[in-house]
């Protein structure tokens, strides 16, 4: 060995404890199919970890934080994690907390060589069923077809929506006070929609057709049915039953836990929601009520990968199965596939982006495809499972709009000292 010190032969990786975040980048993207942004953790030993804002939400849920990271050995992800969870909130305002968590999975995995699964207590499973959303088309039979072509691909679980939008320009098919059918931002109980008889026989033939082609072995979840109100969807829920849909997703918005347990009461199809439920506590109403069959957090959201796990075995002490809402690039799919693996109640996991060719190639250094025969692999890799980004690929896609151009990982120096007083008590 010479003169050289044996420290030298060591490789940084092996002291974890000695690891500090140094800084907080990020890129924007468009179109996986919503535009995301990924961000990333660098430290004092050269390696980096990523993470991912959910879709639709603002970088700076992120960036704020980034004061409140730096100094901090991110191999302690739960003390971080409580000290940033304030910042956090249902909907997209969870996205920043959820993008930093999964980032510090990565790091952490990396430092100590495991796995992220292996963090959050180990693997239940070696893979993940995937299920795929798919676009929509006002014909029962050529949705059936869209429905099939997955089925061929080696899709073994399916999603499609089921709801007013399919109706537009069928008179009499659905009875709304004007202009509501057109909103998207009030909600369900106080828009005054209605769905008619003509509307729902409008939609079961449409559903007869789908299963007349895919048939009846093949779960099929349905999705977006509009901001109809309970009743209406206790109509439409009645009138489904017998197609044996695997559930009926977010009919009503998520707060109304004595809504949900209505509808739940008044069908014969599992119920579900969560997607943008922010933390365990979030769910607790649900599932304290009896009012859901199936949760269905979106982990960028719900706060991450061991909040979600704990999320699920919540969940699974009221005896329900956890599926996975997810909307992102690889980067937030692999922090799903991680707690997946490590969640003893989950059912199936979302993939939103089927159709973009290019997909998968944001990532390398991972064994390709990431979806083989409608499942996805657990990684064995340290941290998330990839070894980098496509830089290529990513700037190939960077989202340029005046307002989110923030190019591709530049300073973010603006950001090193926001601070406020962050205690929650005096």
């Amino acid at each position: 060995m010479g003169d050289r010190p044996l420290e030298s032969n060591v490789s940084a990786y092996s002291r974890p404890t000695d690891l500090k975040i140094t800084d907080l980048r990020i890129v924007n993207l468009r179109a996986l199919p919503f535009d995301v942004t990924i961000l990333r953790l660098d430290t004092n030993q050269g390696i980096s970890g990523y993470g991912e804002v959910r879709d639709g939400a603002s970088p700076t849920y992120a960036l704020l934080l980034k004061s409140r990271l730096l100094g901090e050995n991110p191999c302690n992800i739960d003390k971080i994690f409580r000290k940033i969870k304030q910042f956090g909130f249902h909907g997209r305002q969870g996205g920043g907390v959820c993008g930093i968590e999964m980032a510090l999975f990565d790091l952490a995995g990396k430092a100590h060589g495991v796995p992220a699964y292996q963090l959050a207590g180990g693997k239940f499973r070696d893979k993940a069923l995937i299920y795929c959303d798919t676009e929509s088309t006002t014909d029962g039979a050529a949705m059936g077809a869209r429905l099939k072509a997955r089925q061929d691909a080696g899709f073994k679980f399916l999603k499609m929506d089921i709801g007013i939008g399919l109706l537009e320009g069928i008179a009499g098919a659905v009875s709304a006070p004007p202009g509501m059918t057109e909103t998207r931002t009030i909600m369900h109980p106080f828009t005054g929609i209605q769905i008619t008889d003509i509307g729902v026989d409008y939609l079961v033939e449409y559903v007869r057709q789908v299963r007349d082609i895919i048939g009846y072995e093949v779960p099929l979840a349905a999705d977006h049915f509009g901001h109809i109100n309970v009743e209406s969807c206790i109509r439409l829920g009645q009138a489904l039953d017998p197609f044996s849909l695997a559930w009926y997703e977010d009919m009503i918005p998520w707060q109304f836990s004595d809504q949900w347990l209505r509808l739940k009461n008044s069908v014969l199809t599992p119920v579900c929601t969560g997607e943008d439920i922010y933390l365990k506590e979030g769910f607790m109403p649900l599932l304290e009520a009896e009012a859901v069959s199936v949760i269905h957090p979106d982990l960028a959201t719900s706060g991450g990968i061991m909040e979600t796990k704990k999320i699920g075995d919540l969940a699974a002490d009221y005896g329900v199965p956890m599926a996975m809402h997810m909307a992102g690039s690889p980067i937030s799919f692999l922090a799903n596939i991680h707690c997946a693996a490590a969640t003893e109640n989950f059912y199936v996991l979302e993939n939103h982006s089927v159709d973009l060719p290019w997909w998968e190639d944001l990532i390398d250094g991972i064994e390709k495809p990431l979806i083989v025969d409608g499942y996805a692999p657990v990684p064995e890799a340290p941290g998330l499972g990839f070894g980098d980004l496509n830089e290529e690929v990513i700037r190939e896609h960077i989202d340029t709009r005046p307002g989110r151009d923030a190019g591709y990982f530049e300073p973010t120096e603006a950001w090193d000292s926001e601070w406020s007083r962050d205690h929650l008590w005096s």
